[in-house]
């Protein structure tokens, strides 16, 4: 910082230079509240990173070292702050490496403000240097986007992004700026006025007749199950989801992203649900009678065959994006709201005690006969129990990345969440790279957490290079690789359904990742027993410095229960031993 002042003084060029739409661009972040940025440089923002130089905001700035590690630690903020992301990428290649990241969060529905550089105006559309139509690229994966065309016009995107961002189903927006507009000088600043946007009016509160339908449902149902995601998470009603369960006695069970949104210890909780689900959760789904889905979108990774999900039930489903009700499963019951104003609505509701208690027990004894379970032989590492040995040693506590594959259903399933916002996983899009550049937007967003950041050893590899940003920021990230040497769910699929032809899933030539951890002045260390690392994970969770973790597991082991494509919730394979 010294040699930065001091280059500063030498040039005093400060209160000279004029200000441009990039110092615009500044003023409106600022006013937005923001308090950290993802971001790369590069030719067509050139601009705003000169006027984030003379500005210094109060902001901090992430200096990633691919735009993919901006755009997925921007997701992890998010995803444990509540607070948009915010992302800034140069034109062209820059802007493309973010769509990865775009869609991912479009479809997990975290919001995100991400601002591209353009070309000049008058060269748009002509194939210029680093030109790439970000508008029509990014249209389809993004709750919205623009290309600012006036300079006066920058607060008030500014501002409407933001709202948008972060209103109704959140999402990301898209924000492509020209360089004419953020490089030329500017002479009069409006601040940006009130948000009018006539065409954009979310629905939050529910319509009372639907309440009242969905209390009679519950009163008269014999077999009724609560299935909850993301969407409580992201509305902060998991406190309401809570006493709305306690009220009326309801099983429980969960999406992928909805994990933490009801305590997984709870005696309520039936575990989650869908392809890599427990026995209990898909039971219940399969034979119940009335399904209140809160927050939920119905992925068919949750279904399975369709055919035979909930055959027997009345739908009912709360959610604040109508897009999403009678899109997958037809729905008697529809709330369209949000879901902390839903339920708080129920709870005030008056009705009577349904008597499910037989269904209760029925589902109790599926729990008790048909755990989750695994082989545990004496020395080998088994990735299960590794994860219940980092659950044990953060007494739940941590939050947890994870990328998409065998480790991160093993860390659904044997993690057991207990509070929202310590689950950070690519659901909808199953994004391999993701969990660790989310684990530093994730200990950006929460400075006090243990952040572990679980990942198998080829997702890592991915965005590895971010390794550099917990160094240069001091970061104490913990990066689990569970290492199993091969693309995982890729092998396991190639054994139960293409007869064992292991085709460039094996992964046999690696980096020496704890020589890895060394290059950037982390440590590594290695953990091939269960000796080993009970006697060293404890220590190694808790230290206040980054780490990287290399456990060696066994190759050969699987994700199970599993439901196999095409099949139906009550067809799992791989329940018992």
């Amino acid at each position: 910082m010294k040699v930065k002042a001091q280059a500063v003084q030498e040039r005093n060029p400060a209160a000279e230079v004029p200000k441009t739409g990039a110092d615009l661009f500044v003023e409106a972040l600022q006013a937005s509240g923001v308090d950290t940025i993802f971001g790369y440089p590069g030719g067509a923002v050139l601009p705003i990173y000169d006027a984030l130089y003379r500005a210094e905001p109060r902001f901090q700035h992430i200096l990633t070292r691919h735009e993919q590690g901006a755009i997925h630690a921007a997701e992890g903020y998010a995803r444990v702050s509540g607070k948009p992301g915010v992302v800034i990428a140069t034109s062209g290649p820059g802007a493309t490496n973010l769509i990865t990241g775009i869609a991912d969060a479009m479809m997990d529905s975290l919001p995100l403000v991400v601002f591209t550089g353009q070309v000049g105006r008058s060269v748009i559309g002509t194939d210029a240097f680093q030109e790439s139509d970000v508008i029509g690229i990014t249209t389809p994966i993004t709750k919205h986007n623009y290309q600012v065309q006036k300079q006066e016009d920058m607060p008030r995107i500014i501002k409407e992004a933001f709202y948008i961002a972060t209103t109704g189903r959140p999402g990301p927006v898209v924000i492509d700026i020209p360089k004419d507009i953020s490089g030329e000088a500017y002479e009069i600043s409006e601040a940006a006025k009130s948000i009018h946007l006539p065409g954009y009016q979310p629905t939050t509160k529910p319509n009372s007749n639907q309440i009242k339908k969905l209390v009679q449902a519950i009163v008269h149902a014999k077999r009724p199950v609560l299935l909850t995601g993301a969407g409580i998470v992201h509305a902060k009603a998991s406190a309401e989801v809570l006493a709305f369960a306690k009220r009326f006695q309801l099983p429980v069970t969960s999406t992928l992203l909805g994990l933490g949104a009801f305590p997984a210890s709870d005696e309520q909780f039936l575990g989650m649900a869908g392809m890599h689900g427990t026995y209990a959760a898909n039971r219940a789904l399969y034979e119940c009678d009335l399904l209140i889905n809160i927050g939920a979108r119905f992925d068919d990774r949750l279904t399975g065959n369709l055919a035979h999900f909930a055959p027997h039930a009345t739908i009912a489903h709360i959610d604040i994006d109508p897009a999403e009700i009678g899109k997958i499963i037809p729905t008697a019951i529809p709330v369209v709201a949000d879901a902390k104003a839903a339920l708080q609505a129920l709870q005030a509701a008056e009705a009577e005690q349904p008597d499910i208690q037989t269904w209760r027990n029925h589902l109790q004894q599926y729990k008790e006969e048909f755990p989750l379970w695994y082989n545990n032989p004496a020395q080998d590492l088994i990735p299960q129990w590794v994860m219940e040995a980092v659950h044990k040693a953060t007494k739940g506590n941590a939050i947890v990345t994870t990328d998409v594959g065998q480790h991160q259903m093993w860390a659904a399933q044997y993690y057991g969440f207990d509070q929202p916002n310590r689950w950070v996983t690519s659901g909808g899009l199953g994004t391999m790279g993701f969990g660790f550049p989310a684990a530093i937007g994730a200990q950006l967003a929460s400075p006090d957490s243990t952040v572990i950041s679980i990942v198998g050893d080829g997702g890592f590899q991915m965005t590895m290079q971010e390794l550099s940003v917990l160094q240069e920021r001091k970061l104490p990230v913990k990066i689990l690789i569970v290492n199993n040497q091969s693309l995982g769910m890729v092998r396991q699929w190639q054994e139960f359904f293409y007869q064992e032809r292991y085709s460039e899933s094996l992964l046999d030539v690696q980096p020496d990742f704890i020589k890895l951890a060394d290059s950037y002045s982390i440590k590594g260390v290695r953990l091939d027993t269960q000796e080993q690392l009970v006697a060293e994970l404890p220590s190694l969770l808790h230290s206040d410095e980054p780490v990287v973790i290399d456990c060696r597991v066994l190759r050969q082991e699987n994700v199970f229960p599993m439901i196999a494509p095409g099949k139906g919730l009550h067809e799992m394979i791989g329940v018992s031993r």
